[in-house]
């Protein structure tokens, strides 16, 4: 048996308190901005990669859209499943792999929101299995939008005391140990409490992406009008023609 990965390791006991932590606590502001540049056309198909509990799903059904969400977590799509059927939604919350989807030209429009799998994997070459996949599973005429660790930021700010900027808030603590200049990466070691109450500490390894890095990478896979904005993370949009 192949051993865990850092990122199986914090979502497999997580549901619960993830839902505490500071950083998911703008899915109202973050769904508006979704319909706005969707169009507010309910007619879209939409697949968010990385639900998690499922937060941006449950409010874009809520709203009228049709979404499929997918996560390697079972125990955060358990969660998903609990809070859609609590307010009488029906969603299809999926377990897969970003990087090997079954989709094939299926919907028109892609969530990524809150590192939703890129870029935590261990290899560039796996970031980018999970860009290849997404493309496949869209339609030709679709749009991606995505958020990624912005690679400009830890070459002017300290990303320690960004994370401290948060305060004590939410549950689960960083610490960049290191910042490697020639791959992008940042080791830290993350403390959580997970939702069986244990206190767990494990080693992280994050890429971080340039703008342009991510646009040379959109476009191998053919979208177009990519356009890159943000801080720490960066926002991204690209569309398939």
């Amino acid at each position: 048996m192949k051993n865990k990965q850092w990122y199986e390791t914090l979502f497999e006991n997580y549901g619960q308190q993830y839902e505490n932590e500071v950083f998911v606590q703008g899915t109202i502001g973050e769904c508006d901005f979704l319909e706005k540049e969707l169009g507010l056309d309910k007619s879209l198909k939409l697949i968010d990669i990385g639900c998690g509990t499922g937060r941006h799903s449950i409010e874009l059904s809520k709203r009228g859209y049709s979404v499929t969400g997918i996560d390697l977590s079972e125990s955060m799509l358990e969660k998903a499943r609990e809070k859609a059927r609590q307010q009488g939604l029906q969603i299809d919350f999926l377990r897969h792999d970003a990087r090997d989807l079954p989709f094939d030209g299926q919907f028109d429009v892609a969530i990524m929101l809150c590192e939703g799998g890129f870029p935590l994997m261990e290899t560039d070459e796996m970031n980018f299995e999970i860009l290849r996949n997404v493309s496949k599973s869209l339609k030709a005429q679709s749009k991606f939008i995505f958020t990624t660790l912005n690679g400009l930021f830890p070459l002017f700010h300290s990303i320690n005391e960004f994370h401290a900027e948060g305060g004590n808030e939410g549950n689960a603590t960083y610490d960049s140990k290191n910042f490697d200049l020639m791959t992008l990466r940042d080791h830290n070691l993350t403390k959580f409490v997970d939702d069986s109450g244990m206190e767990k500490e494990i080693a992280c390894n994050e890429r971080y992406y340039l703008p342009s890095e991510v646009t040379w990478l959109l476009k191998t896979l053919e979208f177009t009008k990519i356009e890159i904005f943000g801080p720490n993370s960066v926002l991204i949009q690209g569309r398939m023609n």
